[in-house]
């Protein structure tokens, strides 16, 4: 009894230790949670939650992560509950979103009802996982059950439009023509590693999070500033920013003037679980940078976030993402007008046409291109922050366009720098984007290789569609008035060139003995299309000189009869086609008989079918003042209509019963 007896205390003391050490668990997460420690927080609710599969590490991380507008309420439910809320709150707080989406369909499949976004959030995650189909069913339901009119409604909608966006992005017929390569070790490691800029033409400087030895104790997982030099994609020695930082102040995302002399960075710290940033100066020194200075309330407003400052090209404008009064709803982006010395003197939002109710950052103008390229959430796109672009200046801009699959992922993709030209802003970039990474940002080289667009064509003639070869082709810029090249067509009359990408031209052919033609053209239908292929160039032999006389071949009429046979207008349609080149041209056309028959009524027939020649002449279009009918029997024959022996030549009088035609004029 004894035994039995202290076995039930053992056992009891076990449960109670155990109890005690759940509820410390869950504590120390809660703790954490508020203080926005989410790495800490999720590992401590999945102890409690039985869930957690490594041991718990003391070391608080950090990375860095775009800061979330949405807020939340604590609802007084079970814990259990609240746990499994906050440690898929904490996952998707880390973009660690295949934690987040297990978590998330745990509090879905409760059906507490307690947690109404824990199905938005669950769908989100969903899509960031490329479950697609699973993801549209979420957000479906999610409207289904969500009545209030807000921001999220709003949201699930939009996602429902990005997600079919998505899948015809997916679909993309120049999809071949992308390279996206992460860049490995040492630019990417640990922790995040993001945006990029050009300190000079082979220097890049970003942001990281890595471990720094050089740094005290506890401040791994830190923001500071790096450099690495690039040759062709390829990196080298990764070395820290002389760059001046205070323990626990975060630091990065930078921008040069354009003399090289100002760095412009963001600083910021996590004050009551929120990041706080600023926009700072520091003046080069040296070698290094002297400790950055903030710049006034111009930029930074009291009580408000100011970061990522990008100097435009000229050092003239300051563009920064902020989310002080006078915008639009989250993060918004604006500029500020640099006095000589660098300093702010004005300020503006960028206004409606770039900024939404939701976040816009990370601005970047790429001048060859004339284009504004920024990260924002707010519009139709793959998911998460999505790059756009707009063309345009400061004082207006067009409607920004989403760079679309692969430039954007279904994840984050935010910081871009680009050396491409002005046709091509792809041709040379690097970006930031979590789309390979559990939690963090990454570098990324990305390149697309714009192949040249060919036309072709042919060149015939007018009379039998036949190709003419040795055909002088020029292809004229219409623009700017002149020959961007020339070429000479071969045996089968075709004829091609390629260009950087579709204008609009016009082909000229001419060759002798036909008069000139030309065909305009521009771009296909098909936006994506490489090749075009143009309708055949027609060419109408040159006019014949005055009074001479050429016979039309193959001009029937009816028996005895001024009828037009049907096979006779073939021939006719060519002295048309020659006619509409030439409108300044005046023509005779002629009938002609054998010698049977009296010679008054070879005389009326004659004039007959001349007549009828000229009427389809001018139901083709050609106008009757251009045109002279004329009959002369059989005065005017161009072979004997008998033999020397007196016998009958039915060879002679065929070509004597003949049509012809000759220029009165031109």
């Amino acid at each position: 009894m004894k035994k039995l007896l202290a076995t039930g205390i053992i056992g009891c003391s076990m449960l109670a230790a155990n109890a005690q050490f759940t509820y410390d668990y869950l504590r120390a997460a809660d703790n954490y949670y508020k203080k926005a420690d989410y790495y800490s927080a999720a590992q401590y609710y999945e102890k409690y939650l039985g869930t957690a599969s490594q041991k718990i590490k003391t070391t608080e991380y950090s990375p860095y992560t775009v800061p979330n507008s949405a807020k939340k309420k604590d609802v007084p439910v079970s814990s259990r509950q609240l746990a499994v809320y906050r440690v898929a709150e904490s996952y998707r707080l880390l973009h660690d979103h295949a934690k987040a989406a297990t978590y998330y369909g745990q509090a879905v499949d409760a059906n507490s009802g307690e947690f109404p976004l824990a199905r938005y959030y669950y769908a989100l995650e969903l899509r960031a996982l490329a479950n697609y189909e699973q993801s549209e069913k979420e957000f479906n339901r999610f409207l289904d059950e969500h009545r209030s009119d807000d921001q999220y409604g709003e949201s699930a909608k939009k996602e429902l439009m990005s997600l079919r966006f998505i899948q015809t992005q997916l679909k993309k017929k120049d999809l071949k023509l992308y390279s996206v390569q992460k860049a490995g070790t040492p630019l990417n490691t640990e922790g995040a590693n993001y945006a990029p800029v050009w300190l000079n033409e082979n220097t890049l400087l970003f942001t990281s999070t890595r471990v720094d030895s050089t740094s005290g104790r506890n401040q791994s997982h830190i923001n500071r500033v790096y450099t690495t030099p690039v040759t062709d994609g390829l990196t080298g020695e990764v070395k820290l920013l002389p760059l001046p930082q205070a323990n626990a102040m975060h630091q990065g995302v930078v921008s040069l003037t354009p003399d090289g002399n100002t760095l412009f960075l963001t600083r910021w710290m996590i004050v009551g679980g929120k990041k706080v940033s600023g926009i700072y100066s520091s003046r080069k020194n040296g070698n290094g940078w002297s400790e950055p200075v903030l710049l006034d309330s111009f930029i930074n407003a009291t009580g408000f976030s100011a970061q990522q400052p990008f100097v435009m090209p000229g050092g003239n404008y300051l563009l920064y993402a902020s989310d002080k009064n006078g915008g639009y709803g989250g993060f918004d982006l604006w500029y500020a007008e640099l006095d000589e010395s660098g300093k702010p003197v004005r300020t503006a939002n960028l206004g409606d046409v770039i900024n939404t109710a939701y976040d816009e950052q990370a601005p970047y103008y790429h001048a060859p291109s004339s284009s504004l390229v920024f990260s924002g959430n707010g519009r139709v796109g793959m998911g998460g922050y999505d790059f756009f672009y707009s063309k345009g200046s400061m004082d207006a801009w067009a409607a920004p366009v989403n760079f679309g699959y692969p430039v954007n992922s279904v994840k984050d993709d935010i910081y871009f720098v680009s050396k491409g030209g002005v046709k091509n802003v792809l041709e040379d970039v690097w970006l930031s984007s979590d789309r390979e990474a559990t939690c963090c940002l990454e570098l990324f080289y990305l390149k697309k290789v714009i192949p040249k667009k060919q036309v072709s064509g042919q060149v015939v003639s007018c009379e039998d569609k036949l190709p003419l070869s040795g055909v002088a082709i020029k292809i004229i810029d219409t623009i700017q008035n002149k020959v961007v090249y020339t070429q000479t067509t071969a045996v089968d009359g075709n004829y091609s060139f390629t260009l950087d990408e579709f204008q609009p031209l016009k082909a000229v052919a001419s060759v002798s003995g036909y008069s000139d033609g030309s065909l305009p053209f521009y771009a296909p239908l098909d936006e994506e299309a490489e090749q075009l292929t143009n309708p055949a160039i027609c060419l109408v032999k040159d006019v014949p000189p005055v009074d001479e006389v050429i016979v039309l071949d193959n001009v029937y009429y009816d028996f005895d009869k001024a009828t037009l046979k049907k096979e006779s207008h073939a021939s006719l349609d060519k002295l048309v086609a020659m006619m509409t080149a030439h409108p300044e041209v005046v023509i005779e056309l002629s009938a002609h008989t054998d010698n049977k028959g009296n010679d008054a009524y070879n005389q009326r027939l004659s004039e007959a079918r001349a007549q009828a020649c000229v009427a389809y002449l001018i139901s083709k279009g050609i106008d009757k003042d251009r045109l002279q009918a004329k009959g002369y029997g059989s005065t005017q024959p161009i072979a004997p209509n008998s033999n020397d022996d007196g016998s009958d030549n039915p060879e002679g009088r065929q070509q004597n019963r003949r049509t012809e035609f000759k220029v009165l004029g031109k």
